[in-house]
């Protein structure tokens, strides 16, 4: 059965399209792709409780994938420390072939049956962690068999996949099957693929921190104070909560070293 991920483009003979034909027709793929992750959020919903649950019980978050689908993983795992707070190392991204291949493309590495679970393995991987193997396919030899041995060692699996009746889907204990239909360049699954990987990324990390205390009201009052423009925004939350001047809220935050421990200190003054 042919993959959708890998059947034939509704659109034909691109390189005689005008730049505006080109770009009017990659946006309007582009416009079906939430449509697509809407119909997803009950088992999205699924996964989300499920992370929190390990999350809570002092677990860890662990993206797995190769290629487009591994450097998504990556993207968001490395955003979880600065936008709300939480540790290194309790958001995971892998990817096949190493962190050489976050750059550049490492050759046969998403072929590999074994090596998805050595490095799961070199991070230390035990049962109270949540692993999600990411794969447009849903047939990629590094996520399918890393999963796999996750479930035989009683870790908790998820996926991320846009094609139906795919491996990784049956392999995993909550999949998440997001259909695309065909892209835009027959096969070049970085397009509408990736971009539905990406939304529901933002969907499953952003509603687990919520759900584990990372977010109060809408602010983020545990985020990393590392620029200016972060600084001058914590004291804007501290102003809009406390009512205080920007003077006193820039005093609190720098006492304080957070915008949460600020407010906290504020109200119980």
């Amino acid at each position: 059965m042919q993959k959708t991920t890998e059947s034939s483009s509704k659109y034909n003979h691109l390189e005689q399209m005008s730049v505006h034909e080109l770009l009017s027709n990659i946006n309007k793929e582009d416009q079906s792709v939430a449509h697509a992750v809407a119909k997803e959020i009950p088992s999205i919903e699924k996964t989300v409780e499920a992370i929190v649950k390990s999350l809570s019980n002092g677990g860890r978050l662990f993206y797995i994938g190769a290629g487009t689908s591994g450097r998504l993983g990556i993207v968001d795992a490395s955003e979880c420390p600065p936008t709300f707070g939480v540790p290194q190392g309790l958001v995971n991204g892998i990817i096949a072939g190493g962190d050489s291949a976050i750059r550049k493309a490492v050759e046969f590495a998403e072929d590999s049956l074994e090596q998805g679970w050595l490095d799961l393995q070199a991070q230390d991987i035990n049962e109270k962690d949540f692993v999600i193997g990411i794969a447009a396919s849903g047939s990629t030899p590094y996520v399918i068999a890393a999963v796999k041995k996750c479930k035989e060692q009683g870790i908790f699996t998820g996926c991320i996949v846009c094609n139906e009746g795919s491996e990784l889907a049956s392999a995993v204990d909550f999949p998440i099957t997001v259909v695309v239909g065909p892209e835009f360049v027959t096969g070049s699954t970085r397009m509408k693929s990736g971009t539905a990987q990406k939304l529901v990324l933002n969907m499953l990390s952003t509603a687990s921190m919520i759900k584990t205390g990372r977010v109060k009201g809408n602010k983020m009052v545990d985020m990393q104070l590392s620029n200016n423009k972060l600084v001058d925004r914590g004291v804007k939350m501290i102003m809009d909560e406390t009512k205080a001047d920007y003077t006193t809220a820039d005093t609190l935050l720098k006492q304080h070293g957070s915008v949460r421990k600020a407010i906290d200190a504020y109200q119980k003054s």
